[in-house]
């Protein structure tokens, strides 16, 4: 008799468990699968629209034909994170005359500057601004502007390998100075055929 009482009660155990996995489960469905992102879901910050323009005193947009804006926060888990990519930013910079990095910090320049070494990350220079006064929501962003102070692209967060390749490429023309280069290679040969 205590066999068969035993049984019942681990069929009925089972029976129980079984229940709750599935009414769990359709739960954790219906919640996380068929509802999708809430309306207030956080998702990406919002990028700096393209064509915006951009007012920073003192900043003489004219004087470079790329200015890129390094928003960045010495507090920024993200940024200290994606310094290897800054530093790669800045030494390709260094290769070109008419682009320039200046770093924008909220915290004051002093504190800019330290965090910047301490990231041996070398900007042309270094800004305090608060993060509203560029419309900037989260850091890091990377913000390309022109020699007129227009935005022409914008970037937030740690940015992937793939993202990163893009930034270089269109802070310092690269693939247009290759399909440049590509180009003349080709009228160059064209010529030694004739």
């Amino acid at each position: 008799m205590s066999g068969k009482f035993t049984r019942t009660i681990e069929l009925t155990t089972n029976i129980a468990i079984i229940t709750v996995a599935v009414l769990l489960s359709i739960v954790l469905i219906k919640n996380y699968v068929l509802s999708g992102p809430g309306p207030n879901a956080p998702g990406p910050p919002p990028t700096i629209p393209t064509g915006t323009k951009l007012s920073v005193q003192d900043v003489d947009w004219a004087a470079k034909k790329r200015t890129m804006l390094m928003v960045l926060s010495n507090t920024c888990r993200f940024c200290t994170e994606s310094a290897d990519f800054y530093k790669k930013l800045a030494q390709e910079r260094a290769k070109h005359d008419d682009a320039r990095i200046i770093a924008v910090l909220p915290q004051d320049v002093e504190a800019g500057k330290t965090y910047l070494n301490k990231l041996g990350v070398a900007v042309d220079e270094v800004r305090q601004l608060s993060l509203d006064a560029i419309g900037v929501r989260a850091t890091p962003t990377l913000i390309l502007v022109d020699n007129k102070g227009v935005v022409t692209e914008s970037w937030v967060g740690k940015l992937p390998a793939e993202k990163e390749s893009e930034v270089l490429n269109r802070f310092l023309m690269v693939q247009a100075a290759r399909l440049h280069d590509l180009t003349r290679g080709m009228t160059t040969g064209a010529l030694f055929l004739r």
